[in-house]
């Protein structure tokens, strides 16, 4: 049985929405103010996109969301491990469980935008372990020598 519980979660907790804003404080920490493409949470309660909390026993892991791009496509957005959690794989279980998701949803596509400076090799690894490779910029984002456009065919 897995240490971790992922669920869907309607961001009205006081800790989901806590990491949310760690999350949103940290992309403005780390990158040009026009670079911080993550969403608030009023945007990520709209219907396009689905949002889950990865908990273990009572404690808030990781969160992150799928959203759609269109019938066979999605998107990772918002994937942030609590400060406690970090490199203890609860991210990691969560990616696991959005793309199990968006293959249950019969996407053949999903991507993703990050960082390129050092703050987001972590997550940069992370994704590459799961097949993720650098794609050209898709939907608004921009290549450039910040950003990263990832991609991985399902």
């Amino acid at each position: 049985m897995s240490r971790w519980r992922i669920e869907p979660d309607d961001l009205t907790g006081e800790a989901v929405l806590g990491l949310l804003q760690l999350h949103l404080d940290e992309m403005y920490k780390w990158s040009p103010a026009d670079k911080v493409h993550a969403m608030p949470a009023e945007r990520l309660r709209e219907p396009d996109v689905s949002f889950f909390a990865v908990w273990d026993g009572d404690h808030l892991a990781a969160v992150g969301a799928l959203k759609a791009l269109g019938e066979d496509r999605g998107e990772l957005k918002s994937m942030r491990a609590a400060p406690d959690y970090r490199g203890k794989g609860a991210g990691e279980a969560l990616l696991v469980h959005l793309l199990e998701e968006a293959r249950r949803r019969g996407y053949t596509w999903v991507g993703l935008e990050t960082g390129r400076p050092e703050e987001f090799r972590p997550a940069q690894q992370l994704y590459e372990k799961h097949g993720f490779a650098e794609c050209p910029a898709f939907g608004d984002y921009v290549s450039d020598e910040f950003s990263l456009c990832m991609e991985k065919h399902l």
